[in-house]
């Protein structure tokens, strides 16, 4: 069945169901027993947020969830790895890459703050902001996604506030504030061009460059605004850094996740020392399949 994108008619946020049989049945959350309706090719339009695995985080306005499999449902403990290309997980990807927005429901057994009294409630659309790889509690290695809250939403009622930090722009939604005079200095270091491949992309007025955070800044990751965690990179390297599909060793020098080929050095200029932390956290979200 394919998925039905966005809200569904007649079900507002903060409506409540009793059981998965009724969200089911009102089309807001299909499946009866999994937290990720969708798949591969169509991407994923539904989740339930109700704390089954021991590493989802609920924030309020934004989630860190896990992905599907190796859970014991007996315990709930981690007991196998999880990938990326099992179905569903691979779904919440494809939404991500393409925009799709999210609905969440949030289960009684969540965060207490955000979580019904009892049941489910539909708390509205989330838009899929990362993913990545990392060892949970258990010691196996899961799949996680930031799901943030898109602006312009009632809350549910009885809801708590968002949790607020200082370290954050808080306007319509939570986000890390961004310090463009640091992305502006490293771009002007290598006169624009990528530090990978060492070309330019021209356009009208000038050139076209990105500066990239090695270390994601967003929550869970927080990796600072820093020249010590910023590149200068071609969009195309740009979202390679971003989604594991280059990787930077310990020697600086770029690799190809997926194939394992090398690329080369990565270019640096003096006064621009990389920190090695930010490098082994990124390889670390994007372990080798």
């Amino acid at each position: 069945m394919s998925p039905t994108f966005g809200h569904i008619p007649g079900v507002p946020i903060g409506t409540t169901f009793e059981n998965r049989a009724a969200l089911a049945a009102a089309g807001v959350h299909t499946p009866h027993m999994q937290g990720i309706s969708g798949n591969r090719e169509n991407g994923a339009d539904s989740i339930v947020a109700s704390g089954s695995y021991v590493d989802d985080e609920d924030h309020g306005d934004y989630l860190i969830y896990t992905g599907m499999g190796g859970r014991d449902l007996a315990t709930g403990r981690q007991i196998a790895d999880q990938s990326v290309d099992q179905y569903a997980n691979a779904g919440l990807i494809t939404s991500e890459l393409a925009g799709h927005p999210v609905r969440v429901v949030r289960g009684a057994n969540g965060n207490a703050l955000y979580a019904p009294p009892s049941g489910f409630r539909y708390d509205g659309l989330f838009t899929v902001e990362s993913h990545w790889m990392t060892t949970g509690q258990d010691g196996y290695k899961v799949v996680q996604y930031r799901l943030q809250r898109l602006p312009n939403q009632p809350e549910p009622e009885g809801v708590a506030e968002p949790e607020d930090d200082p370290a954050y722009a808080v306007t319509v939604v939570t986000r890390r504030i961004r310090n463009t005079a640091v992305a502006q200095h490293v771009k002007e270091m290598y006169e624009r061009t990528c530090q990978v491949c060492d070309r330019e992309v021209s356009i009208l007025g000038g050139l076209y460059v990105e500066g990239a955070h090695i270390r994601p800044l967003g929550r869970p990751h927080v990796g600072p605004d820093s020249v010590n965690n910023v590149l200068c990179l071609c969009p195309n390297h740009h979202v390679q850094l971003d989604y594991g599909g280059i990787v930077i060793g310990d020697d600086m020098r770029v690799t190809e996740r997926e194939t394992g080929s090398m690329i080369g050095p990565l270019r640096l200029k003096p006064g621009h020392n990389i920190d090695l932390a930010h490098v082994r956290y990124h390889r670390a979200l994007w372990p080798e399949a």
